[in-house]
């Protein structure tokens, strides 16, 4: 992934994101909420707000250089809230676009 770009850039925090969430849901929750300890989901839940807005704020600056369509910036928005959605959208998406 190139980095030097607003696609690369995206594509990364995604991923990130994506892992974010899922270690979030499935590893810092049933810490909290089965063995009481809840320290985790503060430092993993911070960590995944940081990178939620940070990824919306690429979806924006994607559509902005008009390397995606408003269909495609809104299916990137809502796959940020469905687990392994950000993969899912990345693949199909954002790849494609990254190689073109």
């Amino acid at each position: 992934m190139n980095l030097k770009s607003n696609i690369g850039r995206l594509r990364v925090i995604g991923i990130l994101e994506g892992l974010s969430f899922l270690i979030l849901v499935g590893i810092c929750m049933p810490l909290k909420y089965k063995l009481d300890i809840p320290e985790p989901t503060k430092v993993v839940g911070m960590l995944h707000g940081i990178l939620f807005v940070a990824y919306l704020f690429f979806v924006i600056v994607v559509k902005t250089d008009d390397k995606i369509n408003a269909k495609q910036s809104v299916l990137l928005m809502l796959s940020s809230i469905i687990p392994f959605g950000t993969f899912y959208t990345d693949a199909k998406i954002l790849k494609p676009i990254a190689i073109a």
